[in-house]
């Protein structure tokens, strides 16, 4: 995930993003918090919603992306910033509430990450974690099939994410066992996107990145542009001039049994 987030990109679709984010933190039925980590915080978006709710707690925004850490740090100059890799970092000491909008589904091997997270816990303490659940409707598929059709194919194949979110079944069979409370949940969001192209201009700021940074310029183009007409088919754009995107999403609110 390091160096290739572009957080003026990943901010155009705020709105769409940040509202899965606050209806997470919604269900999250604890009122004293002393401590949150904020897993792959990007720009630091959600942590004036975090401070409203728990205003005294230490906080620590954690991110893989010096980009994003730069505007984190920038519009939230009094929080605290690390840049580490999620994919082995953990608190130094067990935490209030480890907090995550859309970013473990980038981390591999989800049975270990899980059980370690909730290990990283005080007792009573809070997992609560949103993350994409798309991943074989076109927005996802056709990035795959670009990539392997074309000339490409050998230098993206390691580029292509599979399927890394599991069913809620699975992460209910993952976590119940640790917790004191435990809801997972799906949500469709029908998201009205605006302008021309709007699914790559979607995309641009997260699951097609990846794919893009892994090619030169011109055939990154060349991938945009084919990747853009069959997106278009899937998703046309209405007479109204706005393009719908459904979009499905997991949640988990996990608490931590006490002993």
């Amino acid at each position: 995930m390091s160096g290739i987030w572009d957080p003026s990109q990943f901010l155009t679709f705020a709105d769409h993003r940040l509202r899965p984010a606050l209806e997470l933190l919604g269900r999250v039925q604890v009122d004293t918090v002393d401590s949150i980590v904020d897993l792959g915080c990007g720009t630091g978006n959600v942590v004036p919603f975090l401070r409203s709710r728990w205003p005294d707690a230490d906080y620590c925004g954690v991110d893989s992306s010096a980009q994003m850490l730069e505007r984190a740090g920038r519009d939230h100059p009094d929080e605290t910033w690390l840049e580490a890799d999620l994919r082995s970092w953990r608190p130094r000491e067990p935490v209030s509430l480890l907090y995550s909008n859309a970013t473990l589904h980038w981390l591999p091997n989800h049975e270990t990450l899980f059980t370690d997270l909730m290990a990283s816990l005080i007792p009573g303490g809070v997992l609560a974690a949103q993350m994409p659940a798309n991943f074989a409707e076109p927005t996802h598929t056709t990035i795959a099939e670009v990539a392997r059709e074309g000339s490409w194919s050998v230098d993206l194949e390691p580029a292509l994410q599979g399927v890394p979110v599991d069913t809620p079944a699975t992460y209910h069979g993952l976590l119940s066992s640790h917790c004191r409370q435990l809801d997972i949940w799906t949500t469709t969001y029908t998201q009205e996107l605006a302008g021309p192209d709007a699914v790559t201009e979607w995309v641009s700021g997260s699951a097609l990145r990846p794919v893009l940074t892994a090619l030169p310029e011109a055939e990154a183009r060349e991938f945009t542009a084919e990747y853009t007409r069959r997106a278009n088919v899937h998703y046309p754009r209405r007479g109204d001039g706005v393009t719908l995107l459904p979009f499905t999403r997991l949640f988990i609110v996990a608490q931590r049994r006490a002993g």
